[in-house]
C-alpha cells in the first residue's frame, strides 16, 4: 500500500527545511558577507559604531555560512609560479661546510692544511695538503652523512663525496636532490598559503601543478602585482657579519663574501661587503610584528627561538663595537654597531619604512621564508565586473533551463509534473545548502554543473512517471500503479547516478581548478536529485492521494 510512516515523514522534511535554511543567507549575499566580515573585525580589532551596524545586518541566530565565490566569477589575481628547486642545492652544500672542516681539522696530521676553493654553487671543494691522507678525509666525511628521507632513495646517502688528487668535493645525492625538491614544493606551499591567509582574503586556491609549479588564485584582491607583493618575496632575512663598506659597486668583495647594496636611506649609496656565512637566519624567527622605533618611525621588531637567540647573543657580546648587516633578500637594510650585548634574541629591524611596508614585512618574516626563489610565468587580474558579468550569464542560464524544464514536466504530466517541478526548485536550495554547509567555492564551471544539474533532475521522475502509465495501462489501481512505479524504476534511477557520480569522482580527484569546481557541483546535484526524486516527490504523491483519494489518475 501507498504509505510511508511519521518518523519518515518528519526526516524528509526536517532535511529539506534544513537545506533550504542553509541555503537562505545567499538570496541576501551582500548583507551576509558584511555582516561576517564586520564580526570577524570586532573579534580582531574591537567594537566601532560602524562596524556594529554592520553585523547587525544579519541575525545572529540564522545560518551565516555563504557559498565562496571564485576567481571568475568575484574577480581577483591569478599567478602561475615555477619554484627555482635548485637554489636550495647550495644552501645544502654550504651548511655542510662547518661540519666537513671542523672534520678535516681533527685529521690534521693525515690532510695537513685544508682550504675551502671556488667552485659552482652546488659543489663544496676543499684542498688538502697531502694528497695521500684523501682516503681517511673520505672516510671521516662519509660518516657525516644520513639516509636519504624519501621512498626512492631507500639506501642512498643525502651526499656524495669524492677525491681527485688534493681536491675533496662534497655534492647532494641525485636521489636527495629529488627528496629536496618535493619538500622544496611543499614547504613553499605552506609558506605561500601562510602569507595569502595572513592577509585576510577568502576561499585562496594554492595547489601544485606539475614537478616543479604553484598555482595561486585569490578572488577579491586588486591586482597580480598585489599578490605578488605579498608572495612573491622571497623573504629570506639574515644577519652577516661585516667586512667593509664601499661606494664601488664594482669592488672585488675576496672570497667568500659578498657585496650587497644598501636600501637605507642614511647610507646614500653605500655598499657592503659581508661574510658569506651568517650569524642567525630568518628560519630561527618565532615572531615579527611591525612597530615604532625610538624616533616614531616604522620598524618591525623581532624574536628569534633558543638557538637563534643563543647564537645572536654570543656574537653581540664577542663583537661589541663592529657592525653587523641585517640582510633581506640580497640587500643591507640596516647595518647597525653592537654596542652591547643582546640577550633575550628579541630585537628590532630600522630602515627606510612606512607603515605599509614594515607591515608587510612583518607578515612576509612571520610566514616564513621561502625555500627559493620564485619565477611567475603567468599573472592576470580579473576584474570584479567581468565577474558579475559571468554572475549574470549564469542566472540567465540557469532561469532559461529552470523555466524550460518545468513547462515541459507541467505539459507532459499535468498534476504530477507540477510535483516534479516544486521537488525541482527543493533540489536547487539543497544543492546551494550542501555547498553553503561545506564552504566550497562556486566557479563559473559550477555554474555550468548546476545548469546541467537542473536538467538532469528530471530524469528520475520521467522515470518514475512513465513506470506509472505502463502500470495503469495493465489495469491495476492507481494506488498500486504507483507503489510499483518507484519499485520498478528504482533499480534504473541508481545505476544511472551512481555511474555519473563516480564520474563525477574521478572529476574531482584528478582534476584541479575548474574541473573540481564542475565535479562538486555535478556531485552534490546528483546527490540532491536522487533524494527529491525518491523522497521528496514521492511524499508529496502521497500525500495528496491520501487526501483526495481519487479512483482514477493521468499521468
Amino acid at each position: 500500500m501507498l504509505q510511508i510512516s511519521l518518523w519518515k515523514r518528519v526526516l524528509i522534511w526536517g532535511l529539506v527545511a534544513l537545506g533550504v535554511l542553509l541555503a537562505t543567507p545567499n538570496a541576501f549575499y551582500t548583507r551576509v558577507e558584511q555582516s561576517n566580515d564586520a564580526k570577524i573585525e570586532i573579534e580582531v580589532s574591537g567594537a566601532t559604531p560602524e562596524r556594529t551596524a554592520l553585523a547587525e545586518q544579519w541575525p545572529g541566530w540564522a545560518p551565516s555560512g555563504l557559498v565562496n565565490l571564485g576567481l571568475d566569477l568575484r574577480g581577483g589575481a591569478h599567478l602561475l609560479a615555477e619554484v627555482q628547486v635548485e637554489d636550495v642545492y647550495a644552501d645544502r652544500v654550504d651548511a655542510m661546510w662547518p661540519e666537513v672542516r671542523d672534520t678535516l681539522r681533527d685529521l690534521r696530521d693525515d690532510v695537513g692544511t685544508i682550504r675551502r676553493q671556488d667552485g659552482p654553487d652546488d659543489i663544496l671543494s676543499v684542498r688538502i695538503s697531502q694528497a695521500e691522507g684523501m682516503g681517511a678525509a673520505l672516510e671521516a666525511v662519509r660518516d657525516l652523512f644520513q639516509p636519504v628521507v624519501s621512498l626512492t632513495g631507500v639506501g642512498a646517502t643525502n651526499f656524495e663525496a669524492a677525491g681527485d688528487g688534493n681536491i675533496l668535493t662534497v655534492q647532494l645525492s641525485e636521489e636527495e636532490k629529488l627528496a629536496t625538491d618535493d619538500r622544496t614544493i611543499q614547504q613553499s606551499l605552506e609558506i605561500i598559503r601562510r602569507r595569502v591567509d595572513e592577509v585576510g582574503t577568502r576561499e585562496p586556491t594554492i595547489q601544485r601543478q606539475g614537478a616543479d609549479r604553484i598555482l595561486i588564485q585569490v578572488p577579491g584582491i586588486g591586482s597580480a602585482e598585489e599578490l605578488k607583493a605579498i608572495i612573491g618575496t622571497t623573504a629570506r632575512l639574515a644577519f652577516h657579519p661585516v667586512v667593509n663598506r664601499t661606494t664601488d659597486a664594482n669592488a672585488d668583495p675576496g672570497s667568500r663574501n659578498f657585496l650587497l647594496p644598501s636600501v637605507d636611506e642614511a647610507d646614500d649609496g653605500q655598499y657592503y661587503i659581508v661574510e658569506q656565512s651568517f650569524v642567525v637566519s630568518g628560519e630561527e624567527l618565532v615572531d615579527a610584528q611591525p612597530s615604532f622605533d625610538q624616533n616614531g618611525q616604522p620598524a618591525v621588531s623581532f624574536r628569534f627561538n633558543p638557538t637563534g637567540a643563543r647564537k645572536f647573543g654570543d656574537y653581540t657580546a664577542e663583537n661589541i663595537g663592529s657592525p653587523f648587516a641585517i640582510v633581506l633578500d640580497d640587500e643591507v637594510i640596516s647595518a647597525p654597531t653592537i654596542q652591547s650585548h643582546i640577550p633575550g634574541g628579541s630585537g628590532i629591524i630600522t630602515g627606510n619604512f612606512d607603515i605599509e611596508r614594515s607591515t608587510n614585512l612583518a607578515v612576509l618574516l612571520r610566514a616564513g621564508a621561502l625555500p627559493a626563489e620564485l619565477t611567475f610565468l603567468e599573472e592576470r587580474t580579473i576584474g570584479p565586473e567581468l565577474g558579475q558579468d559571468s554572475i549574470d550569464a549564469g542566472r540567465i542560464a540557469c532561469l532559461v533551463a529552470f523555466g524550460a524544464v518545468l513547462v515541459f514536466m507541467g505539459l507532459s504530466y499535468g498534476l504530477f509534473g507540477l510535483f516534479a517541478n516544486i521537488a525541482l526548485i527543493i533540489n536547487v536550495a539543497l544543492i546551494f545548502g550542501l555547498l553553503s554547509a561545506i564552504g566550497a567555492t562556486l566557479t563559473l564551471p559550477g555554474i555550468a554543473g548546476i545548469v546541467l544539474t537542473i536538467g538532469m533532475a528530471v530524469d528520475a521522475n520521467v522515470l518514475i512517471f512513465e513506470r506509472i502509465r505502463e502500470e495503469l495501462k495493465t489495469a491495476k489501481g492507481p494506488a498500486r500503479a504507483i507503489e510499483l512505479g518507484y519499485e520498478k524504476a528504482l533499480s534504473a534511477i541508481l545505476d544511472a547516478n551512481i555511474t555519473t557520480f563516480i564520474t563525477a569522482v574521478i572529476l574531482f580527484v584528478m582534476g584541479s581548478g575548474p574541473v573540481r569546481g564542475f565535479s562538486i557541483t555535478l556531485g552534490l546535484g546528483i546527490l540532491t536529485s536522487v533524494f527529491t526524486a525518491i523522497f521528496v516527490t514521492r511524499i508529496m504523491i502521497i500525500m495528496w492521494f491520501e487526501r483526495r483519494r481519487p479512483r482514477t489518475i493521468e499521468v
